[in-house]
């Protein structure tokens, strides 16, 4: 998949610097490894500021705004907590898009109700996201590899539905 994130993060890097976004991560499970993916590509400080790796839930509250009530209610590892955390990074970062994810990438973690391999990724605007559910277990690294590549291919899709390329006329 290695391969597939570099052509995937050269896309993402087009689209974005053609017009002139920005773009931040908030990870928690994936402890930076889609930041690292997005700046493999030559020219990523032209529009990714920054991530917040938020691995414990205090600076998912604090630095990413997630609401405390929502973990207690929900865990660190739902739908919810993803959504928060691209929008906090969003405002965080200052940055039109981001990309987030937060679940239990192994070997431990996990519960009977929300067992190892569970993540959940995020990624879009302040105002429109969408999400992504993985829940397979092949080992701690697989999963991380399989959640880094899941999150830049859905943040792809994102770019391509809400800017979609311009043919210019010749």
């Amino acid at each position: 998949m290695e391969f597939e994130n570099k052509i995937l993060s050269r896309e993402i890097s087009r689209l974005l610097y053609e017009r002139g976004k920005s773009l931040g991560t908030a990870e928690s499970c994936t402890g930076g490894r889609i930041a690292e993916a997005i700046i493999a590509t030559p020219g990523a400080s032209n529009y990714f500021k920054g991530s917040i790796v938020s691995y414990a839930d205090e600076i998912k509250e604090n630095l990413l705004n997630v609401d405390h009530q929502v973990i207690e209610d929900q865990t660190a590892v739902c739908e919810e907590v993803a959504r928060q955390m691209v929008q906090g990074a969003c405002h965080a970062l200052n940055v039109d898009f981001a990309i987030s994810a937060t679940g239990f990438a192994g070997p431990g973690g996990g519960t009977k109700d929300i067992p190892v391999g569970t993540i959940w990724l995020a990624c879009g605007t302040a105002d429109e996201i969408v999400t992504s559910k993985l829940e397979e277990d092949d080992g701690r690294d697989k999963n991380l590899e399989r959640a880094t590549h899941t999150a830049l291919q859905m943040f792809h899709e994102f770019l391509q539905e809400h800017m979609p390329v311009v043919e210019e006329e010749g």
